[in-house]
């Protein structure tokens, strides 16, 4: 199979914690990944690992990168002292810290904000040591491995094979333009894949590969009620333009699945796909835009949880469609 796995800054922690269950389970085989942002970390973690010792292998280095992450963030001026926690939790969304960032952010851009040469990004230590980029490259019998960032220049997309990759490459897919400066690959500015692909799913499929697509969703899809507050309106505008691309790709797949059903689509030229999808809507619906700045150990591990327990109802639930059908019906879902 398959994995297509979106992003959401440290919501992403929820990607790690579906992973930790598949590859705890040793009937599955993981052919190819498509990533951005977090999801791009985590599927670049994940065959890291592979190619360190296995499935054992990438559980701890999926687990090593996120213990990482939480110690940068630890020292980051967006995070909320304990008396906030107290009373708001993992929302950091009336922080002192989250409501200054905030309201520069909005005035100020990471130009001014994170000058030369300070260019603070705690990702790029933390994918520097855990990663070794060349191997990553070399490596034949790796899977293949899809990275999405967005041209700044071109507005277009730029997905970057295996062979591609560099710390740049990835922090581009990561690259929020709010907080960040463009990232520079080969002399071209990037930043976040997230809107042009969340993930870039035709190189799993254009490229041939088995036939099962399996979607780690992080942003909701839904919400029964109109936001009214700033940050609420916010939130849900974050959403809808990070599933966009999510949404168009599904479209596209849904008509030639269905003209391959009525025959006017011949195969192998064109072939089915089965798609599957792991998500949690329910629970990612409780948190706000700001917690994904939260990197906080304790929140990261619920987060991990989550994951962990919607991967194995998925295992439970849909398991022997793998092959043979799609568990998700892509018109009620994304049309």
């Amino acid at each position: 199979m398959s994995l297509a796995l979106q992003g959401g800054g440290t919501h992403g922690a929820f990607t790690w914690g579906v992973l930790e269950r598949l590859l705890e389970d040793e009937r599955l085989e993981i052919d190819g990944l498509s990533g951005t942002s977090a999801g791009a970390i985590n599927a670049v973690m994940l065959v890291e690992g592979l190619l360190e010792g296995g499935p054992g292998a990438a559980i701890s280095a999926l687990d090593r990168f996120w213990r990482a992450i939480a110690g940068k963030l630890a020292i980051s001026p967006i995070r909320a002292t304990p008396w906030e926690k107290l009373v708001w939790g993992h929302d950091l969304t009336w922080s002192l810290a989250y409501r200054t960032f905030d309201t520069l952010s909005r005035v100020l851009s990471p130009y001014q904000l994170n000058p030369f040469p300070v260019n603070y990004n705690p990702l790029r230590d933390a994918l520097a040591e855990s990663i070794d980029f060349e191997r990553l490259r070399m490596e034949a019998k790796a899977p293949r491995l899809f990275v999405s960032a967005t041209s700044v220049r071109t507005g277009k997309p730029r997905v970057f094979t295996r062979r591609e990759l560099t710390v740049d490459a990835l922090l581009a897919s990561a690259c929020l333009p709010q907080v960040f400066k463009a990232v520079e690959v080969d002399g071209e500015p990037y930043w976040d894949g997230g809107y042009l692909g969340n993930p870039a799913l035709w190189p799993l499929y254009d490229q041939g590969g088995p036939p099962d697509l399996v979607l780690v969703q992080l942003n909701p899809q839904v919400r029964e009620e109109t936001p009214t507050s700033a940050s609420d309106i916010v939130n849900r505008l974050n959403e809808i333009t990070f599933n966009g691309s999510l949404m168009a790709e599904m479209r596209a797949i849904d008509f030639v699945q269905r003209l391959l059903d009525t025959g006017r689509l011949e195969q192998p030229r064109y072939r089915r796909l089965f798609i599957h999808l792991i998500e949690d809507e329910e629970r990612m619906r409780g948190f706000k835009l700001s917690t994904k700045f939260n990197g906080e150990w304790d929140f990261l591990c619920t987060l991990r949880q989550y994951g962990r327990e919607a991967a194995e109802s998925w295992l439970d639930q849909h398991f022997d469609k793998l092959g043979r059908e799609s568990s998700v019906d892509i018109r009620a879902r994304f049309l």
